[in-house]
């Protein structure tokens, strides 16, 4: 199977071939959104573009942020709802195309995208970005997370990223403030990481260079991403 195939909304009712469960479902919020937020980089009308479950979303709520939380999966935000309802956390959660934001132009101050941008192909880039320019208000900020060229060949990824293309693609609209290396943390250990890439990929896929990926203090497997933060130009 190719990962580019993969369908989220199956993902989201349970219809995965990842194994026993996604791997950035960590029922609970990024650490580098909230090392984010902790830094007071989130204000005004927040979203949470390719908000999955929603528990960013909800974290950043739960800060007295106002957020809307949007995903293409309508199984994910029915999951995210719920979830927001059971912390008693008010967030708009809806379902949206994201190269097309359409009856939210204008509206937002700052744009979170934690891992959505590698599961685009660059033609969606493109009309991503269009979209997120259409959708957000001169000065707005992008918090930008993807996978970068370090992560392993043989990882079950959409995309790899490269820096020139987040200078390229993101550049032309926003001005980038921020372009850093940094780590993602995943709800896979190690073995569950090898498994979801046998089962993606190949039964034979060599995983060997997974070892080199480091891991938490759970044992959770730490993904090299970049961390890029940009600034909408006015016009």
């Amino acid at each position: 199977m190719d990962v580019q195939d993969v369908d989220f909304e199956e993902l989201y009712q349970g219809v995965t071939p990842m194994g026993r469960k996604m791997p950035w479902d960590l029922g609970a919020p990024q650490p580098e959104v909230k090392a984010l937020a902790d830094a007071g980089e989130f204000t005004g009308e927040v979203l949470d573009i390719g908000c999955g479950l929603g528990d960013n979303a909800v974290y950043l709520a739960s800060r007295g942020l106002h957020v809307t939380g949007l995903d293409g999966a309508p199984s994910a935000v029915e999951q995210a709802r719920a979830r927001a309802a059971a912390q008693g956390v008010d967030v708009e959660f809806a379902v949206a195309d994201a190269t097309k934001l359409a009856g939210y132009e204008g509206r937002f101050d700052t744009v979170l995208d934690s891992a959505l941008y590698h599961c685009l192909t660059e033609e969606q880039r493109h009309e991503y970005l269009a979209a997120l320019t259409r959708a957000t208000r001169p000065g707005a900020r992008l918090h930008l997370f993807c996978f970068s060229t370090d992560v392993p060949n043989t990882f079950p990824a959409p995309h790899l990223i490269s820096e020139a293309n987040l200078r390229e693609t993101v550049g032309k609209a926003w001005t980038i403030d921020r372009l850093e290396r940094t780590l993602y943390t995943t709800a896979f250990t190690r073995e569950e990481l090898e498994e979801s890439a046998r089962q993606l990929l190949d039964p034979d896929a060599d995983t060997s260079g997974f070892a080199r990926l480091g891991t938490d203090a759970d044992g959770h497997v730490l993904v090299p991403v970049w961390r890029l933060k940009a600034i909408r130009q006015s016009s």
